[in-house]
């Protein structure tokens, strides 16, 4: 290796670290069996991948003899626009169904060996791909922005707010303390041990699987993509084929910003991902629903894969004692109606006292009229639902409900269009009540006491979110003391999820595992114990070994207990 970097720069240098010898054509043959692009040199690809940063004329002359990039050094943008079940990258045509699991399988291969390579394990290379994520984030903004309201007629408003600015807040809060996350964490050692490093190691967990949802189609699949690249992992991304056009912008995108080597996207529905779940992955991460979730995570066992799961779940609003109705509206309808109530952590239902109940819907009427206008279906400013089959959902779930809607009802279903809604007078076991809404209705039940109010959240599935609306410090104490739910707010909703220092995630039925932060570091990476001993103590350490006796215990016990460091 010497003699290949005598005189070159910093990237020869950590070339070779990376590649600890020169390849001879066999192991060129095995990286080339394995997926990866091979050069002249007999280096896997993956490594000219580094130079992008500090030499982008260099990277594309490597492209162009590679023949996968145009002349712009960009891969060919045609891909993007390929059939269902195609992994973004690739220059494939649409397989038969026979195919899909071998096409996936060798994707999944074309990962791991890139990964067993070591290329991701770099902070340098971590640093590189999320700031490519960055930049590809800042560069296409226009372009989300349309797509999203192509899926979902979400305002620019919403969309940069909840899919654009929250990923560039995670993406600098990862950049900024990559290299503390990565540090060796010590720990505390006893007598017996004190000569030794005793230390935590984090440690990429290999080729993961993120599946994302379409009702923020961008923020909740990239997202954990910001953490799985902060872990050193390499990466297939499956956004959700319900929101299309984020969907192909995705495909499109990812190939040209992070390395094809480390990173790839597979595109499909339903078939595809289930062909895609019968290759084991490291880790998977799946956001969306309670039924889905359970395919996942069988076929996930078959493999021992561990699982994260970002659900959801029926979110309560408990408003209590005294407090400011008319902000409290204001908080409600917006955190509500975001998205048309297409959001995990939306509050799905109200319950306050009938004197509440009857201050709370006049204020929530002329909210709605001041947010969207006597008119909400003419405004800008609210979004649709997804599908027509989402919206006959919803709508079915109206024709049942026994309570009385007294604002909204409206409905268009050629526009995908429900008006924001609210229900009274229903029971706990009505229609809207049975599953998570994630639609624009919101029914309000009443109670007679706090007490009341925590039963019946108790009485039901562990939330995703719970949030309580009351000035009295003691209301806001008794409900987060006596319930349980993936994250808590007073007084607000949805907005403890943008603060990057706050693990997201559920409990339960609504999810397992979080992240955001240093939270999805930590999910995306093994906690390995690593102690590095050497041959001191050796006197010490006799006390271990046979002939065994009550003194050796006892003296043992003592050097072995977390007091005799303290002693000493």
């Amino acid at each position: 290796v010497r003699h290949r970097c005598a005189g070159r720069g910093r990237l020869a240098r950590l070339t070779c670290r990376l590649w600890p010898r020169p390849p001879g054509r066999s192991s060129a043959r095995s990286a080339q069996r394995a997926g990866l692009h091979v050069t002249a040199d007999g280096f896997p690809g993956q490594f000219f991948r580094l130079r992008r940063a500090a030499s982008s004329s260099r990277f594309r002359a490597v492209q162009s003899r590679r023949g996968d990039a145009g002349t712009d050094g960009r891969t060919d943008g045609r891909q993007a626009a390929a059939p269902d079940c195609r992994c973004a990258g690739s220059a494939m045509s649409a397989p038969a169904a026979g195919e899909k699991m071998e096409i996936h399988s060798q994707m999944v291969e074309r990962l791991r060996a890139a990964f067993r390579s070591g290329v991701t394990v770099p902070e340098e290379f971590r640093r590189t791909q999320l700031t490519s994520l960055m930049s590809m984030i800042k560069d296409n903004e226009d372009q989300i922005s349309e797509v999203l309201h192509r899926d979902l007629a979400k305002p620019k408003f919403e969309a940069v707010l909840s899919e654009i600015e929250i990923v560039l807040n995670e993406l600098h809060y990862a950049i900024s303390n990559l290299a503390r996350w990565m540090q060796p964490e010590y720990v505390s050692k006893s007598l017996a041990t004190k000569l030794d490093d005793c230390f935590i190691r984090r440690e990429p967990l290999g080729v993961v699987l993120i599946i994302g949802p379409w009702n923020y189609p961008l923020q909740l699949l990239i997202l954990p993509l910001v953490s799985a690249i902060a872990a050193g992992n390499c990466v297939v991304i499956k956004p959700s084929e319900v929101s299309g056009a984020t969907e192909s912008l995705v495909a499109e995108l990812i190939p040209k910003y992070l390395s094809q080597d480390c990173y790839t996207v597979a595109r499909g529905g339903a078939e595809e991902t289930k062909a895609l779940l019968e290759n084991r992955f490291d880790h998977i991460f799946y956001t969306g629903s309670q039924a889905v979730a359970r395919s996942v995570v069988q076929a996930a066992s078959i493999h021992l894969t561990p699982v994260t799961l970002e659900l959801g779940g029926k979110c309560p609003c408990l408003i209590y004692g005294r407090i400011n109705i008319a902000a409290a509206a204001r908080r409600l309808v917006w955190a509500k109606y975001f998205n048309a109530g297409q959001s995990c952590v939306a509050p799905d239902y109200v319950l306050c006292t009938k004197a509440a109940r009857d201050a709370l819907v006049p204020a929530l009427r002329e909210v709605l009229e001041e947010f969207y206008g006597k008119e909400p279906k003419e405004s800008p400013d609210f979004s649709r639902i997804v599908s027509d089959r989402h919206w006959t959902r919803l709508m079915e779930l109206l024709k049942k409900t026994s309570g009385k809607v007294v604002v909204g009802g409206e409905a268009d279903q050629e526009d995908k269009y429900i008006a924001p809604t609210v229900v009274v007078d229903l029971q706990g076991d009505d229609a809207l009540m049975a599953h998570e809404i994630f639609g624009p209705i919101l029914p309000i039940l009443t109670v007679e006491s706090l007490e009341e109010g925590v039963d019946f959240i108790n009485g039901k599935e562990k939330p995703l979110a719970l949030y309580v609306f009351s000035d009295e410090s003691s209301v806001v104490k008794t409900v987060m003391e006596n319930t349980s739910s993936g994250g808590f707010c007073s007084n607000d909703a949805i907005v403890h999820m943008t603060l990057p220092g706050l693990p997201f995630g559920g409990v339960g039925m609504s999810g397992w595992g979080s992240y955001h932060g240093r939270w999805g570091f930590e999910e995306f990476s093994h906690r390995r114990a690593c102690m590095l001993r050497g041959w001191a103590l050796e006197r010490l350490n006799g006390l271990r070994y046979p002939p065994y006796s009550s003194e050796k215990l006892k003296w043992l016990r003592w050097t072995t207990s977390p007091h005799s460091c303290s002693l000493m």
